[in-house]
């Protein structure tokens, strides 16, 4: 056992808390240049700095975030959001969600393992997806992994299109069967305040439990 998954274990032990999995996959691809990347890494930064400002979340939630542009990378891994930094975002390259999407959920799988091995209870995860274009690669394996995960109601997909070239079609197949919502031009602020206000209530309610979230009016075309 590595000595990264040995703190990893250690602080579920220190901290028994029921935790909510979100994992962001992010496009940073090459057309994201620009007005794009800035106005999403702003909107990372505050969705990490409101769940740091809430007494539950900040205990929680854990985030990981992969990016796709060009590579697929894993920026943050899994851990409390009081032991993370917020990644730095790049853009360029072409758009692998399906290779993307498919590590997001080996990671959540790999912190689910963990939870249990803790005895630490767990939310049902979340899987966030953003993209302003189409997959550059095959999605098809990514697919089916998200819609049996969503019907055996171990997983909530969020998928958002960013502008106006955001294939939605595609965006469809990775959804879990939930339509995918267009953002209002560069909102990603709005949404990554109404992001961390719904980590924050499902965080404060039994797990298991249905949670109603805020209405996505602010920051979705819908």
């Amino acid at each position: 056992m590595n000595d990264d998954l040995i703190l990893r274990q250690e602080a579920l032990v220190e901290n028994p808390t029921a935790r909510l999995p979100v994992c962001l996959v992010l496009d940073t691809s090459a057309s994201m240049t620009g007005a794009p990347i800035t106005e999403l890494q702003e909107g990372v930064s505050t969705f990490f700095a409101q769940l740091l400002a809430d007494d539950v979340a900040e205990y929680s939630a854990e985030v990981a975030v992969v990016t796709f542009g060009g590579n697929v990378d894993m920026a943050v891994d899994f851990a409390a959001v009081t032991r993370q930094t917020v990644p730095s975002l790049t853009a360029g390259g072409m758009t692998p969600m399906g290779e993307a999407v498919e590590t997001a959920l080996e990671l959540l799988h790999t912190r689910k393992e963990e939870y249990k091995r803790a005895g630490v209870d767990y939310y049902q995860p979340w899987l966030v997806i953003m993209t302003d274009g189409a997959p550059t690669d095959n999605i098809s394996k990514a697919s089916r992994l998200v819609d049996d995960l969503v019907r055996e109601k171990k997983l909530a997909v969020f998928a958002i299109g960013i502008g106006k070239d955001a294939d939605m079609n595609e965006l469809a197949k990775l959804s879990g069967g939930r339509p995918p919502l267009k953002l209002k031009g560069l909102e990603f602020g709005q949404f990554f305040l109404w992001l961390s206000a719904s980590v924050g209530r499902v965080s404060q309610s039994v797990p298991g439990n249905k949670v109603d979230l805020d209405p996505v009016a602010a920051w979705a075309s819908v």
